[in-house]
């Protein structure tokens, strides 16, 4: 059923209005219809396709159009190859209808510039409840859509750092914790070169814009330091995750860091090799790092703090797996993380 309770052409006399202007109504309306600064349009509904009849100055800045070009066509020569069709079928409905529409819609401009429209049709009808025009008025929240796009993008980046910190955070915790402070001077050290050792990782992540790191790349990073040419490295091109990589890099810090003091590393003829593949069924990432040459089990069976941090890791931060064995010829260390999230 059509609704006539809107707009009528004639109609009583608005109560902000005085004798004196009623009789200039028509004049008035005009001057404010063309002065105002809100784009509008009104369009004849008496007449085939909706043809525009009256196009006020600002409607023509916002678009790029003269008046010639825009009078007697239908407004849909402002949809272009974006606008929504579902936005478009709205309007159709809303007229078909004959009732108010309000609706946000891709527009073009005649330059082929794209602009949200915020747009408000509303039928006038005469006494006799038929339908006469569609007056429209136009609303262009480009820029509001553009400042709304730039909060939500600083919300994701503001949630995505705070992700970030509260990761760093929790490691640097654990390393403070879970330090051996026996020795007040061994304690900083300790605590300032595994530090530092994040932060080697978290200038790799911010130079690789927090994408992704390859595991070789990670793992010499951490380890070249220690090992000089006596280390070996294989294994696929294996992107990690950015939420990894620190807590990775740790690990490998420490693993080095025992190798170099206690392992295959402080003796002349000791090597070390790390190799790496995807985990079981194609998922996670398998390591395996082999020392070979120690002449004795390191520091590493008597659970000193630096298994302890390496432990923490692996098991509660990256929910993984590790495991120590102790070999004729050195120590083997396997250790599995189960996420999905890396890539070949």
């Amino acid at each position: 059923m059509k609704s006539h309770s809107t707009k009528k052409l004639e109609g009583d006399l608005p109560s902000a209005s005085s004798e004196a202007a009623y009789g200039d109504r028509k004049e008035l309306a005009a001057i404010a219809f063309e002065r105002t600064r809100m784009p509008m349009v009104v369009t004849d509904a008496r007449t085939p396709d909706l043809p525009i009849v009256l196009a006020n100055k600002s409607f023509l800045e916002l678009t790029g159009y003269s008046a010639e070009e825009v009078l007697g066509r239908n407004c849909r020569f402002l949809q272009g190859p974006a606008t929504s069709p579902i936005a478009v079928a709205e309007i159709r409905a809303g007229i078909a209808d004959e009732r108010e529409v309000n609706v946000e819609i891709l527009n073009y401009k005649k330059n082929g510039e794209p602009f949200w429209n915020r747009l408000h049709l509303s039928p006038i009808h005469g006494d006799d409840g038929r339908i006469l025009y569609y007056f429209g008025s136009q609303i262009d929240m480009t820029e509001y859509r553009r400042v709304e796009a730039l909060e939500a993008s600083e919300h994701r980046l503001l949630s995505e750092v705070d992700h970030r910190a509260k990761n760093v955070l929790a490691i640097v915790d654990s390393i403070v914790r879970l330090s051996n402070a026996d020795n007040p001077a061994l304690y900083a050290a300790a605590i300032q070169h595994r530090v530092q050792a994040l932060a080697r990782a978290h200038a790799l992540l911010a130079e690789r814009r927090w994408t992704s790191i390859s595991v070789e790349e990670l793992i010499r990073q951490q380890v070249a330091p220690f090992a000089a040419a006596r280390a070996s490295f294989s294994g696929p091109d294996i992107r990690l995750p950015a939420s990894i990589v620190q807590p990775l890099a740790l690990v490998f810090h420490e693993l080095a860091v025992n190798a170099a003091r206690h392992g295959a590393l402080a003796v002349e003829q000791g090597t070390l090799s790390i190799r790496w593949r995807p985990g079981q069924s194609g998922r996670g990432l398998s390591i395996r790092w082999q020392e070979t040459g120690a002449d004795a089990p390191s520091k590493w069976t008597k659970r000193g703090f630096g298994t302890v941090i390496v432990g923490a890791m692996v098991e509660k931060q990256l929910k993984g797996r590790l495991e120590r064995n102790w070999l004729d010829e050195g120590l083997l260390i396997d250790i599995e993380i189960p996420t999905a999230e890396l890539t070949t």
